[in-house]
């Protein structure tokens, strides 16, 4: 799984029939600090997520198309949770445990 944050949504009027019915969205890996990390992917919607939003994003491509439930479907990338808290440990936390 990878940590992004949804950067917009795209909207196609033909596409796979698989795919019909389900909200695309643009998605930008980033680090637990919050900063980019790699290019922006398009991915699935499972969870209704919203621009702005942190969120989960498998990429692995069975592990998608479990998310949506469609058998067969061309879906490489899928958003299947919205994040409400991420708390990390700093290095010097880490150093004094």
């Amino acid at each position: 799984m990878q940590l992004a944050r949804v950067t917009g949504s795209l909207v196609a009027t033909q596409k796979h029939e698989k795919l019909v019915g389900l909200k695309l969205l643009l998605v930008q890996p980033m680090n637990a600090d919050g900063a980019d990390n790699g290019s922006v992917l398009l991915a699935v919607d499972a969870v209704q997520a919203g621009v702005g939003e942190r969120v989960l994003v498998v990429l692995e491509g069975r592990a998608a198309i479990s998310a949506v439930q469609r058998r067969y479907a061309p879906v490489d990338a899928a958003v299947v949770g919205v994040v409400d808290t991420l708390v990390c440990e700093s290095d010097d936390d880490r150093a004094r445990s």
